[in-house]
């Protein structure tokens, strides 16, 4: 019996682009992007959700320009959550009402998920058990972070649908016994509910 929902956040609850922290210092999102690209910012990111520092990814940046501009991620990281995606909060709060427990598994780095908390305080409150990769040192699609999860929440995977925008990590839940749903927007979203007889 399905006894609980587990979101992804970025792209399902938060609206997530990397790009406005750095427009104050170049300007256009092309000449972001340009640098993004240059720096290998997603591979960097990506390791950031692994629990590296920003301080230390930014070091390892052989102009010091790029350096300081690398630094103003953590500095407006605020400003990359765009949005909160309002129908997911609903579809969640719907969940919530039918008695499902909510939760939550993140790929986001330790020293931002604080500022992302302080900027959509309902991040804080929303749910049950949150596993902030950053924090464990473990990345989705590791199928390790579900586990973590489970051991956490006291809760067994078969009784949990696991909502992410990825399809590498709804495998990753389903090959530990979880279902899931592949994010794409909230009507979908709703409809794959509705045929689960969750709402």
């Amino acid at each position: 019996m399905m006894k609980a929902i587990v979101f992804d956040i970025g792209n399902v609850l938060i609206r997530w682009d990397p790009v406005p922290p750095f427009i104050p210092a170049l300007g256009t999102e092309t000449a972001v992007r340009d640098f993004l690209d240059r720096i290998d910012f997603d591979g960097r990111n990506l390791r950031a959700d692994a629990g590296a520092s920003f301080a230390d990814l930014a070091a390892e940046l052989d102009d010091a320009s790029d350096r300081r501009t690398l630094g103003l991620y953590l500095k407006n990281f605020a400003s990359s959550l765009v949005e909160p995606i309002e129908g997911s909060w609903a579809l969640m709060s719907r969940l919530r009402d039918r008695g499902l427990q909510i939760h939550a598994i993140t790929n986001w780095s330790a020293e931002t998920w604080p500022i992302g908390v302080r900027a959509h305080p309902r991040l804080g409150d929303a749910f049950g058990t949150v596993i902030v990769s950053g924090e464990e040192k473990l990345l989705k699609p590791d199928p390790e972070i579900f586990r973590v999860f489970f051991t956490r929440s006291g809760l067994d995977p078969r009784d949990c649908l696991f909502i992410d925008d990825k399809p590498e990590n709804c495998a990753a839940a389903e090959s530990v016994g979880m279902q899931s749903v592949h994010f794409t927007d909230p009507e979908a979203l709703e409809a794959a509910l509705q045929r689960q007889g969750l709402l």
